[in-house]
């Protein structure tokens, strides 16, 4: 399972972002402001799936509706896509430090008040500002990491760095089940947030020692009307999928899904008539119309909907439907890690070797590892553990080919110009993918669970996850086709 986070997403990262450059490399406190700057991406990464399997319990202790705990995960997610490509571009601007700083806080805050939420509502709202702290942090991170290493030691950093990610997101699901189970001083479900507090406190006092400043010198200021029409746009088309079905999809939710698809599009078109918005536009269509660049889009939004939306569904079947606890979840749901390491050695050597290939088995791998949970889903009683693994495995397995692949044909047909660009739209992809997924696939599942119960509703889910990974497949053949001993390069 991992979140493949790709290289800096504001619009100047390279050695020229200051004169200093040379002196950010002999950083005396490189090596520990780098632990620092990872300890509080895991922490971003980490409140993005501590929630998951905290979500049933979270439901009775704020006696919550179906679509309130989807907004729990939804609103963490929607927050941290909206404000991803302005939030690299306030640290190019103010200074990353100040802003990782002011986003570690923030995190902390938000968390705080999460945990003392008193009805869902508050919930909801405390979560879209940890969301928001946590796009405030994951740019700086990589900006300044690599800023401060060079050569070797920037390779080894992000190595570390690309195994730290999925070790959060599986820590995450562990700690949660494991703090809900423990309900130490009483706390329940709330410690899954509170944990966060002290954490963020004491990233923010060494950040303050250990991390060095940087900017860019000609940074392009954020065009807070573009940000907050990017902003509009993909709000209106999560809220419709989120609220739909409980108003019973009327003519209403639809008008707001077309809006905010219009909105997005209206963006893009518009920065590019205005020759004074196309430098640091958000959406430039000189981007857009690459091949590779609209296909990637097209297959990271879909697989990572289907995944994240999977993660959700998963979580709730094992412990409303199958009377598992919430530890017992979150160790079930991390056997995905274990698949995941079988690949993770040798996807690099594949993609370079098949391209395209590599994504296409990744998602089929992914919709036959899911599909291989309906036998035991269906079985008489509660589901054995061990029956499971074999699914989540090849699942897991199947995801790692996919995004890491994904990244890099996508990364590669960016042309330099637009290098800050397509990787502040790639992530911003990922989260609202994310969103996405969270939404459409807990509305299938309620519904099912109100129609036939939770094993219908989780066989419902299962196909359409594995429904999203074939048409990803397929989408994966829109793709440049890989010619051996041929650079990747702009397409």
């Amino acid at each position: 399972m991992t979140t493949d986070q790709a290289p800096p997403a504001g619009t100047g990262t390279t050695a020229a972002d200051s004169v200093h450059s040379g002196q950010r490399a002999e950083h005396p406190r490189r090596w520990a402001a780098m632990a620092v700057l990872t300890a509080a991406f895991m922490l971003d990464l980490l409140n993005a799936t501590i929630v998951t399997v905290a979500l049933p319990a979270v439901q009775r202790g704020l006696t919550a509706s179906p679509t309130q705990v989807e907004w729990f995960s939804a609103a963490y997610l929607l927050a941290f896509a909206a404000a991803l490509i302005t939030a690299a571009r306030l640290g190019d601007l103010c200074g990353r430090k100040r802003v990782f700083l002011v986003g570690t806080a923030v995190l902390g805050l938000a968390a705080l008040a999460a945990g003392l939420a008193p009805d869902p509502t508050a919930l909801i709202a405390a979560r879209a500002v940890q969301g928001l702290g946590a796009a405030l942090i994951a740019p700086q991170v990589i900006s300044i990491l690599h800023g401060i290493f060079h050569g070797r030691e920037r390779a080894t950093v992000f190595g570390v760095f690309g195994i730290a990610g999925p070790f959060a997101q599986s820590a995450g699901l562990v700690l949660g089940g494991g703090l809900v189970t423990a309900d130490l001083g009483a706390l329940g479900w709330r410690s899954v947030f509170l944990v966060s507090v002290p954490v963020t406190a004491v990233l923010v006092v060494l950040g303050s020692w250990l991390v060095p400043e940087s900017r860019v010198a000609d940074a392009v200021r954020p065009r807070w009307l573009a940000a907050g029409t990017l902003t509009a746009g993909l709000v209106a088309i999560v809220f419709p999928l989120l609220e739909g079905r409980a108003y019973g999809w009327p003519a209403w939710t639809w008008a707001c899904l077309a809006a905010g698809v219009l909105a997005v599009v209206g963006l893009a078109a518009a920065e590019h008539r205005r020759p004074s918005w196309r430098a640091g536009a958000l959406l430039p269509l000189g981007l857009l119309r690459r091949r590779n660049i609209v296909a990637g889009l097209a297959v990271m939004l879909l697989s990572f909907a289907g995944f994240n939306g999977f993660l959700l569904v998963f979580s709730l079947w094992l412990q409303d439907g199958q009377g598992h606890g919430p530890l017992a979840a979150g160790l079930i749901t991390i056997v995905f890690c274990a698949g995941s390491l079988v690949t993770a050695i040798v996807v690099g050597r594949l993609t370079t070797r098949f391209g395209r290939g590599t994504v296409l088995v990744g998602c089929l791998l992914v919709a036959v590892g899911t599909l291989g949970l309906l036998g035991p889903a269906q079985a008489e009683g509660a589901a054995g553990v061990w029956s499971l693994v074999p699914g989540l495995l090849v699942a897991g397995a199947g995801i790692n080919l996919v995004f890491p692949a994904l990244a890099t044909l996508y990364l590669s047909a960016a042309p330099p110009e637009f290098a800050g660009s397509a990787s502040g739209i790639y992530n911003t992809a990922q989260q609202f993918g994310a969103s996405v997924g969270v939404a459409v696939l807990g509305a299938v599942f309620f519904a099912g669970v109100d129609a036939s119960g939770y094993a219908s509703a989780f066989t419902v889910s299962v196909l359409t996850v594995a429904a999203a990974l074939v048409v990803s497949a397929l989408l994966s053949l829109t793709l440049t086709p890989h010619r051996r001993g041929a650079a990747t390069g702009p397409a």
